[in-house]
């Protein structure tokens, strides 16, 4: 058994999702920095249970649910984008 945050793989496929429609840098300096800033923002979902698994993606798949993780990544895109930790 491995403990996991499902909200961090749904935070790195929202930041790829992103790429299809905003301009960003997407190095993986940058990438890090937003997905760090959007899981600060964002409750955690852990799970250990395959049972659990199952359970906690069809909960973020619902929409709103998926649009709020989409939502908090934009707005960690544009910290980001503002002050990016390289040249």
């Amino acid at each position: 058994m491995k403990l996991r945050n499902l909200m961090e793989e749904a935070v790195y496929q929202a930041i790829e999702e992103a790429q299809k429609n905003y301009q960003f840098c997407t190095c993986e300096k940058c990438k890090m920095d937003i997905a760090a800033i959007a899981l600060n923002q964002l409750p955690p979902r852990y799970l250990v249970t395959e049972r659990g698994d199952a359970y906690a993606r069809t909960d973020l798949i619902e929409l709103q649910k998926y649009l709020d993780v989409l939502s908090t990544v934009i707005k960690a895109i544009n910290t980001v984008s503002k002050r990016p930790h390289h040249h």
